[in-house]
């Protein structure tokens, strides 16, 4: 056992850590499509058993969490940790994060308390208006069955953030799937009897199991816990210092969910539901090409500058977003022009709603893959205030643009998803500016080069897809994981080889690692005993 821990809490390297990433996600991610899929299987979408209640419950303590505690789990904090490993000061390492953890745990501990006693005034007024008494009742009870899941997830982000800065990415990237396995049992189980409210308890138990394997992770780590706070620590106030900024930067997407679910709940029932499952199928690529490369680069990224190699730490940014971007295009594609397959799979009841709001948070898609690893750029060097100054612009902009565009005589549901793609652009192009105000050249001619060819080969993606859905089209009677599936992996599968066939084509560098790993696994010799 202690054999099999070392070998997962060992640092590997930045493509052994995306490429664990990657699959975690990619296992994950299939997890909560199936959550989501299940809840729409097992619960009505109209009626007191609305699944608007159970997608209206989280977003407070979802709010509470990445606004308060969010920020200091990565990027605010791991900065300082790379810093004292580089100088070789694990003490230091320990009393930082053990003066963190007990200082977040206290706040979202009484957060926790604020939301199981506001549970009610707050669905009512502020997250979903709209809900008929019975589906208030079901939205104000998993919300108090969640209230100390904030707390939960603080605790456990704040232990990853230590084993991501030892570049250990196991138990971080196997974690998160227990919580998804969690609420999928306890769909079966409680369907039959608490109903809906059963998916509160499913939510909390996965929480617990999270913060256990988490804990599991931790071991042979060396950490050395200790119950104080260590207010006159230098590098800790200079954290609590960057926390506010980072942490409202953090909860953006939250704010704008809350007012999104507002607004939706006001279009009448089931609306909501339709957004959620849009949302859902939207956020799959995001987090596995944005956020798990983002987060497997971050690490080196703030090492390259604790070593002072501003030259690398630009060279390696560069290739990160390169890659980022090949990769995010053939995704993109398929995600546009096979909307209806993936709305079918999710909820065939409410398929063609879901497609049409789907296809409009695509450009969102492209642009917080591209967000993801921008923003790092800025919090590997210490900065979260420009970050939180476009994000206070872009909320304001998004809840506008929602509301204006949402109304029942503009686009309806359809609006909100409007409205994600077009603040996602303008958020990227204003932090590209600011990145060129303070370096002209980051952007090089290399750079710009291959993101000129990675245009061309997207260009022969998009005809072979268009040419692959008049061979494969969605029939009406099409059903099933099966018949859906077959269909839309054929799809997937060649638009993914013209699109590496055309990259290598065209002499893409984003080709070789592919190639190296391939070449590497085929000529690699059998030992026969």
């Amino acid at each position: 056992m202690n054999k099999i821990l070392r070998r997962a809490n060992k640092r590997i390297s930045l493509g052994g850590a995306a490429t664990l990433l990657v699959a975690a996600a990619l296992l994950g991610q299939g997890l909560g499509f199936l959550r989501t899929k299940f809840v729409n299987a097992n619960f009505d979408i109209l009626g007191a058993q609305s699944t608007d209640a159970y997608f209206a419950a989280f977003k407070i303590p979802d709010f509470f969490f990445f606004t308060v505690a969010a920020g200091a789990l990565g990027v605010a904090f791991m900065p300082f940790l790379a810093d004292k490993l580089e100088q070789g000061d694990k003490k230091a390492v320990w009393k930082l994060s053990s003066s963190l953890l007990n200082l977040m745990a206290i706040i979202m501990a009484i957060v926790g308390v604020i939301i199981l006693v506001f549970a009610d005034v707050l669905i009512r007024y502020v997250v979903a208006p709209g809900l008929t008494p019975e589906q208030h009742d079901n939205a104000v009870t998993i919300m108090r069955l969640v209230a100390f899941n904030p707390l939960l997830f603080t605790i456990s982000g704040i232990l990853t953030a230590v084993q991501q800065s030892f570049g250990r990415f196991f138990f971080y990237a196997m974690a998160p799937l227990f919580y998804n396995l969690s609420i999928i049992a306890s769909i079966f189980i409680f369907r039959d009897n608490i109903g809906l409210i059963g998916l509160g308890i499913g939510a909390l138990a996965g929480a617990v199991l999270q913060l256990l394997v988490i804990i599991f992770g931790m071991h042979g780590s060396g950490f050395c816990y200790s119950p104080k706070i260590a207010w006159q620590n230098k590098d800790f106030r200079q954290i609590l210092k960057q926390l506010p900024s980072r942490s409202i930067d953090q909860g953006v997407d939250s704010i704008n969910s809350i007012a999104e679910t507002n607004f939706a709940t006001r279009l009448g029932a089931g609306n909501l539901s339709y957004y959620e499952n849009a949302y859902i199928l939207h956020a799959v690529p995001i987090a596995l090409i944005g956020t798990t490369i983002s987060t497997a680069a971050f690490p080196r990224l703030t090492q390259r500058l604790s070593q002072g190699r501003i030259d690398l730490f630009e060279r390696d940014f560069l290739r990160i977003l390169r890659a980022m971007i090949w990769f995010a295009m053939p995704v993109i594609v398929v995600s546009y022009f096979a909307r209806g397959y993936l709305a079918r799979l999710i909820f065939s009841q409410g398929a063609p709603v879901i497609a049409a709001i789907f296809g409009f948070l695509v450009g969102a898609i492209f642009f917080r893959i591209i967000y993801s690893i921008m923003s790092r750029w800025f919090y590997a060097q210490k900065d979260t205030y420009t970050p939180l100054m476009v994000s206070l612009f872009t909320i304001a902009l998004n809840i506008f643009l929602a509301y204006t565009l949402s109304r029942p005589t503009a686009y309806g549901v359809t609006g909100l998803a409007m409205a994600q793609s077009i603040v996602a652009g303008v958020e990227v192009l204003i932090l590209s500016v600011i990145m060129l105000a303070r370096d002209s050249r980051l952007f090089n001619k290399e750079f710009w080069g291959g993101i000129i060819k990675i245009v061309s080969v997207t260009g022969f993606s998009v005809l072979t897809a268009f040419i692959a859905l008049s061979f494969l089209p969605l029939g009406i009677n099409d059903r099933g994981f099966v018949t859906l599936g077959s269909k839309l992996g054929a799809i997937t599968l060649i638009v993914f080889s013209t699109h590496f066939a055309i990259s290598l084509l065209f002499g893409l560098e984003e080709t070789k690692p592919i190639l190296q790993r391939a070449k590497s696994f085929i000529m690699k010799p059998i030992r026969i005993q």
